[in-house]
């Protein structure tokens, strides 16, 4: 199973891609029942870097699983979303 990982502003250089032009969009192999969590520690990156966690274009915690084809995008404390 994969999910889709989409790393906003200084998160990015977690991607092999780090161009600000350019997609920072990590594919990540997950097995069933792997949390949001779990995908962050796949990647080396630390609960506190993150601000806003998106699922499928809804905001989510870390306890949520993942499941095959989720787009999962993470945002850093410095862009902070206004969600309403």
């Amino acid at each position: 199973m994969t999910v889709e990982v989409r790393l906003y502003g200084k998160l990015r250089r977690f991607a092999s891609q780090k161009d600000v032009n350019s997609d920072s969009t990590i594919p990540v192999e997950v097995s069933a029942g792997e949390t949001i969590q779990s995908v962050l520690r796949r990647l080396g990156v630390a609960r506190e870097e993150v601000s806003n966690i998106v699922l499928n274009g809804r905001l989510a915690g870390l306890e949520l699983e993942v499941k095959d084809q989720d787009r999962l995008g993470l945002f850093p404390g410095d862009m902070s979303l206004l969600y309403c």
